[in-house]
């Protein structure tokens, strides 16, 4: 098997998006991740109406109603989770001011789509799109088509591929561990999974989890067997 500097994996998942409304728990982002990339590639600011979806498309315009006081605010997708389980929407720190939950912690929420976000549709869509690439910028791997087995961790779902190769360059260098990528499609549109290594059983993969969730929090046990 060849040494590659990370292995896709095409795993299609064929899907439309989800549907125009969802209920369940809101959460909020925690002070410490005020700069902080999301997985668009966009800082995390506090001050700015987005949030993380597990699946809608960055972009996408979400109206969140706490259905405990019937407060609404919109925002943008622009990052991926929140994987705990029942929690369906993880919002900035503002938007949690707006809904009226932040000593409270989590809210009972409900979500409609208002716009599908295709890039097409303001400039709050574009802006998430935009990736600063640096001058002369090169990566050098190898392509592996593989079904892997056991478990793996996946540290997140990232649509631009500047992004996710210097996040795989990373994560390869600094835990020595194989770096697989599923792609995703939904809606028609491709995401890709960053899943760290290959585990043979879920106590292993749990281990792992453990120490890397103080930098990734969001991360989570990916069972291979699954995923297809």
């Amino acid at each position: 098997m060849k040494r590659s500097f990370f292995t896709i994996c095409f795993v299609f998942i064929a899907g439309s998006l989800l549907a125009q409304n969802q209920t369940g728990k809101a959460s909020f982002y925690a002070d410490k991740f005020e700069g902080h990339p999301t997985a668009s590639g966009e800082k995390y600011k506090h001050s700015k109406l987005t949030a993380a979806h597990k699946t809608l498309p960055f972009g996408t315009k979400v109206r969140v109603t706490n259905t405990t006081n019937n407060q609404s605010v919109e925002v943008v997708i622009n990052d991926r989770g929140p994987y705990a389980e029942g929690r369906i929407i993880d919002l900035s720190k503002s938007a949690a001011e707006k809904l009226g939950f932040v000593n409270s912690g989590l809210a009972e929420v409900k979500l409609e789509v208002i716009d599908a976000g295709d890039g097409k549709s303001g400039m709050e869509v574009k802006a998430i799109d935009r990736v600063t690439v640096e001058e002369k910028e090169f990566y050098d791997f190898e392509i592996e088509r593989l079904q892997p087995k056991g478990f793996g961790v996946q540290i997140g779902t990232y649509q631009e591929l500047v992004n996710l190769m210097r996040l795989s360059d990373n994560l390869k260098n600094s835990y020595k561990k194989k770096v697989v990528i599923q792609v995703k499609i939904l809606n028609g549109i491709k995401y890709y999974s960053i899943i760290l290594g290959q585990f043979s059983t879920h106590d292993k993969a749990d281990k792992f989890l453990a120490e890397i969730k103080p930098k990734y929090p969001d991360a989570f046990i990916a069972d291979f067997s699954k995923l297809k």
